[in-house]
């Protein structure tokens, strides 16, 4: 069975964005092309729908763009450590959180749960949505 590839008209289509989305998330290196045409037209991969809306998941979670791209295109990140770096921080957020007033407690627990809530969504990215 031959690839899918979708010029950035469709690709914006499935992935109920602007082309200048599209045009903006690959200037910064969201996403790449597969190939170009002939007439040098972009064509994305099929699964660029689901990298635009990780993307976006992320981007609602705060997290700027150009630490998205970064974080995507790092083949080098050592998961381990960063998950023992996650801990060590939650660990001294905790026992911050023990010593604060009741505002700073819920200050606290609202950046506490921003972490989870970003954990979660990297746990959910699929390898292949990383740039080789």
């Amino acid at each position: 069975m031959s690839e899918v590839l979708l010029r950035i008209g469709e690709l914006a289509a499935r992935a109920q964005v602007s082309p200048r989305t599209v045009d903006y998330y690959t200037s910064l290196g969201l996403l790449t092309p597969a190939k170009r045409t002939a007439s040098n037209y972009r064509l994305y991969d099929s699964a660029d729908v689901d990298r635009i809306h990780l993307v976006q998941r992320l981007e609602v979670q705060g997290v700027p763009l150009e630490e998205i791209a970064t974080a995507l295109t790092n083949q080098h990140a050592d998961v381990a450590s960063i998950l023992n770096l996650i801990d060590a921080d939650l660990r001294t957020l905790q026992a911050v959180t023990e010593n604060a007033s009741p505002e700073v407690q819920g200050l606290l627990a609202a950046i506490a749960t921003r972490v989870h809530s970003l954990i979660t969504v990297a746990l959910q990215i699929p390898p292949d949505l990383l740039l080789p």
